[in-house]
């Protein structure tokens, strides 16, 4: 098998960096007339600052308020503004699913695109792919596409002000990096570019298990003042580049596999991507027959930045069987990366790890009430 490695054309990642987004995309050729596919926080924090940037590089631009969910409604809805402008570049700046739509927008009309995250709360930002929902929130499918973004532009001052809920979610989604790589290698599967993990797509997802475990905390707080530091700088990029890179190049296993499935529960709806695959990763341990030492470092882990560790933490209060068996026969559907274990993974197996990851998660907080006490 051919080994495949991908990668956005250009990263830039610092403080106030959306000041030089007009200069970086004149630097790259890509264009005069600009499409900014935003959110509203988007929107709030840098009108001013798109503007002035914009005016600076001699590019025109025009916005477009981003409606809440990467439909394939929502994607033909922005087609048709970039087609009246004449947009000859996409710029998507929001969370994970502005990113999304800007890319399939991008891609169905061969334009350049670049993303620039206001949170660090998934990998998506780097990545050839979208991930599609129905309008009701359930996922739907992948979209890949030939090339990763021409531009990724990370503004970590604007990172610094969004809820550190993101960036935990963030971390959820960086955590099962490294484990998903491991397991696609070990299977001797292909990655999400269809080729063999080369060993730097394995190690850039080491390192981002290591920046996770050493830089979390400290990262936390820097957010809960609204600061950047070396420490938040570091954990922005595990969120998005090492993440980013490492999911796409490096493969997927039953964690995102997990993810999917939990969004057949409409309870699961109003929680992010990260939070649910940082409990997919916890199912994927279990599944794998890890053991209890490394599935304890990762409950702790996670109950330590604000993870969920149990079916709770995601709005499932009383998980019934025939609701686990929904999200589990999800897992498992044809294409699902839940695949890519070296073993046959089935809709029971899933179902049981689980109700297994669950009560893991139940005992340590059980655990934590008596340590108190």
């Amino acid at each position: 098998m051919r080994s495949v490695f991908c990668s956005p054309t250009r990263y830039v990642q610092g403080r106030d960096a959306t000041n030089n987004l007009g200069d970086e995309i004149h630097f790259l050729g890509l264009g005069k007339r600009v499409c900014i596919i935003h959110s509203k926080s988007a929107m709030r924090l840098l009108d001013d600052t798109w503007r002035a940037s914009m005016k600076n590089a001699k590019i025109s631009f025009i916005l477009c308020r981003f409606q809440g969910e990467c439909t394939r409604d929502e994607i033909a809805r922005i087609k048709a503004v970039v087609e009246d402008h004449k947009s000859e570049v996409i710029v998507g700046s929001g969370g994970g699913k502005v990113l999304d739509t800007a890319r399939a927008v991008a891609s169905e009309m061969n334009l350049p695109v670049v993303n620039c995250p206001t949170v660090a709360s998934s990998d998506a930002p780097c990545s050839a792919l979208s991930v599609v929902y129905t309008p009701e929130g359930e996922f739907e499918s992948y979209i890949f596409y030939k090339k990763n973004p021409d531009l990724v532009l990370v503004d970590t001052s604007v990172i610094a002000k969004a809820p550190v809920r993101l960036l935990v979610a963030g971390m959820g989604d960086a955590l099962a990096t490294a484990f998903e790589a491991r397991t696609v290698v070990r299977a001797g599967k292909k990655n999400q570019v269809g080729g063999a993990t080369t060993i730097s797509a394995a190690a850039l997802a080491e390192l981002c298990f290591q920046t996770l475990i050493a830089d979390s905390a400290e990262a936390i707080q820097a957010v809960k003042k609204k600061a950047v530091t070396p420490a938040l700088e570091r954990i922005v990029e595990a969120n998005t580049l090492l993440s980013g890179l490492g999911f796409e190049s490096g493969g997927l296993a039953v964690a995102h596999s997990v993810h999917n499935g939990l969004t057949r529960l409409p309870e699961t709806h109003n929680f992010y991507h990260g939070e649910k695959v940082a409990f997919g990763l916890l199912v994927q341990l279990v599944l794998e027959g890890q053991g209890l030492e490394l599935i304890s470092q990762i409950v702790e882990y996670c109950s330590d930045v604000g993870l969920p560790i149990t079916l709770g933490d995601l709005g499932i209060r009383n998980p019934d069987l025939d609701n686990i068996k929904k999200v589990a026969e999800r897992t498992v559907a044809p294409g699902e990366t839940a695949h890519n274990e070296p073993f046959e993974v089935t809709a029971n197996m899933v179902a049981d790890a689980i109700m297994t990851a669950d009560e893991i998660g139940k005992s340590w907080k059980v655990q934590l009430e008596e340590a108190k006490v």
